[in-house]
């Protein structure tokens, strides 16, 4: 525990040796606009999504589920370790750690099986399109999007009783963080990996096939389109997703290490995956048209001068 308490002493040193440390409040500054910038952009994501009917696809009702983990994130996550980061909650068994910790874990679990979720929806989409829109219906998503959450509570539920273990946090954290990278990160991670090689497997074969066929029907080609722009954003969603939390996810997997440099590292590595879920939307205004019609609507104040839930975005 002695590195532990070093690391978290020489991190708290560095950033907020006193209340007037300018750096501290630059800190603060930064976190808070970061926190701000999370929650509007994924409350114009649900907002959207929800009033309107032109985006109430299977497709979209995941990212909806996904937008809801990043806006928690936004609305608990940032100010739980706004307020506890600084203190050494991986090795003090403090309630209010605990729920940080909770709360962290389930909606990261949430998040990542929101985007196997979706790596599912794509694969039906572009890999057999045929039956696509009788095998994912509304329905199915909505079930798939709650059947996420609902593992990630259970997930969040597991980590919040094993802190209460009368035990040395050597053994029961270290077991928690363990089998919580592994099943939270690294198999879902195999999974999407595993989807969407396939996924460009096929994708590149039929834009060869469609190229090949000058006789191809515009219609069948705007399909195509529209289903590859859909599948190469939410690629991207993925792509950044597993690079911002590789960090903190490969700390968690050396915690029994006990090294200096780990938890000095670690805080820093926390905020950089969390600050993850104030890009999704940024994405999705930059992919999708019909997004950032939305978005200018909700902005503008459209949507509060009339009943426009049914126009078309595209």
């Amino acid at each position: 525990n002695t590195d532990r308490i070093h690391g978290w002493q020489a991190f708290d040193f560095l950033l907020c040796d006193s209340q007037q440390n300018k750096l501290c409040v630059l800190l603060y500054v930064v976190l808070i606009s970061l926190m701000l910038i999370t929650i509007c952009g994924n409350l114009l994501v649900i907002i959207s999504i929800i009033y309107f009917r032109y985006l109430h696809t299977p497709t979209n009702y995941l990212i909806l589920s996904l937008a809801v983990a990043d806006l928690l994130i936004g609305a608990l996550i940032f100010p739980l370790s706004m307020t506890f980061s600084l203190k050494p909650c991986m090795y003090i068994k403090n309630f209010f750690c605990n729920l940080r910790n909770t709360f962290d874990i389930t909606i990261s679990v949430s998040s990542l099986l929101n985007l196997c979720c979706i790596s599912v929806d794509r694969y039906y989409a572009v890999c057999h399109p045929l039956i696509y829109k009788t095998k994912i219906t509304d329905c199915v998503a909505v079930k798939m999007g709650l059947g996420s959450w609902a593992v990630a509570i259970l997930s969040g539920t597991f980590v919040f009783l094993m802190f209460f273990i009368p035990d040395e946090c050597d053994t029961s954290c270290t077991f928690t963080l363990v089998v919580t990278s592994m099943v939270g990160y690294y198999i879902p991670t195999i999974v999407l990996l595993s989807m969407y090689s396939k996924i460009l497997v096929v994708a590149l074969r039929q834009a060869r096939s469609i190229h090949n066929k000058t006789s191809q029907n515009t219609k069948s080609k705007a399909v195509f389109s529209k289903e590859r722009k859909a599948t190469k954003t939410m690629t991207i969603v993925i792509g950044i997703f597993l690079i911002f939390w590789v960090p903190v996810f490969l700390s968690y997997s050396f915690y029994p290490l006990d090294s200096f440099i780990l938890y000095v590292l670690l805080e820093p590595f926390n905020w950089f995956s969390l600050s993850n879920s104030m890009l999704n939307p940024f994405i999705y205004a930059f992919f999708y048209t019909w997004f950032r019609r939305a978005f200018k609507m909700i902005i503008s104040g459209k949507i509060f001068q009339g009943d426009v839930t049914n126009i078309k975005l595209h």
